[in-house]
């Protein structure tokens, strides 16, 4: 067997926030992708992977049938016959490695499944988005649902509110000098323990009003200068979010990227935001010149996600 490919996401604007019910908007990333294999000899990643599927089966079959059920035998089948998922996807990076494999088992094994076909009005989304969090909660401890949705779809996707989500047109891309890109920090992140310290944070009343009237204010804006192709607003508003970020988010950002992510805000050669919950894995990046940026970041991998 092989299953359908489903790829990678980048949460371009939107991380914690969105925990709180700020917007937020998120990319498919096609550079990266997973599909279900099956071999007749496991050994090494397959072998690992295969491991995990037998967990996840484990966690799926004492999930709430209300919202979603499986066809447990058929799974459970093909995980003996040795499934695996095949990833190219790095995980622990922040763009959605487990929610390429929720999707992937989603549509491979849900009954009764929504499909991409399908007129996807705002309460097919939203009981999708529920079905996603609660498998995706597997992986995490606590998720929004969001990375296995936009993986599912593979279209970008506007969140307005934890009751609000819709697809969205952004901007096509243009062969400009301007572009968003990711920075690889060379180490993994967990998600789990970054959201436990924002959670902590979060019981703080000046961290709560800073959250709502500048790291919010800031990532809205960002989002509807993005769709509008507002490109000068867009550098204005990310610098400042980049500025809240350093300020309030530190622990998120490893610690070897402090300075760089500091001369950026400095010198305005590029703007640096985290990508997904941080900690490591990839950190985004914004520059109006890619060619200074790729300069000034010379001793670091660089990957471009899209062109202004």
């Amino acid at each position: 067997m092989k299953g359908p490919l489903f790829y990678a996401k980048i949460l371009l604007f939107g991380e914690y926030g969105i925990i709180k019910d700020s917007k937020g908007l998120a990319i498919p990333y096609n550079s990266y992708k997973g599909a279900l294999k099956s071999v007749a000899n496991l050994s090494g990643e397959a072998k690992k992977s295969n491991e995990n599927l037998v967990k996840f089966y484990e966690y799926l079959k004492d999930l709430d049938t209300n919202i979603v059920s499986f066809d447990l035998d058929r799974f459970k089948q093909d995980i003996d016959g040795g499934m695996y998922f095949d990833s190219s996807i790095p995980q622990g990076y922040g763009v959605g490695s487990s929610g390429a494999l929720v999707a992937s088992v989603y549509d491979q094994y849900a009954n009764d499944k929504i499909t991409v076909l399908e007129n996807l009005t705002r309460d097919k989304l939203l009981k999708l988005k529920d079905i996603f969090s609660a498998m995706e909660s597997f992986f995490h401890g606590k998720s929004s649902g969001l990375d296995p949705l936009n993986s599912y779809l593979s279209l970008p996707i506007l969140i307005n509110s934890k009751t609000n989500i819709e697809p969205a047109g952004i901007p096509s891309q243009k062969e400009g000098k301007g572009a968003v890109f990711l920075l690889d920090s060379e180490q993994v992140g967990e998600t789990e323990p970054m959201v436990n310290i924002f959670m902590n944070k979060m019981k703080n009343e000046g961290f709560r009003r800073m959250l709502n009237e500048e790291f919010v204010s800031y990532t809205d804006a960002c989002i509807d200068d993005f769709l509008h192709g507002n490109i000068k607003s867009l550098f204005g508003n990310v610098k400042n979010l980049s500025k809240v970020v350093f300020a309030h988010f530190k622990p998120m950002i490893p610690s070897a990227f402090h300075k760089v992510w500091e001369q950026g805000i400095l010198t305005n050669d590029y703007y640096l935001k985290l990508c997904g919950s941080g900690g490591g894995g990839y950190i985004l990046g914004f520059t109006q010149d890619y060619d200074k940026a790729k300069e000034s970041l010379k001793d670091y991998k660089l990957e471009v996600v899209y062109r202004f």
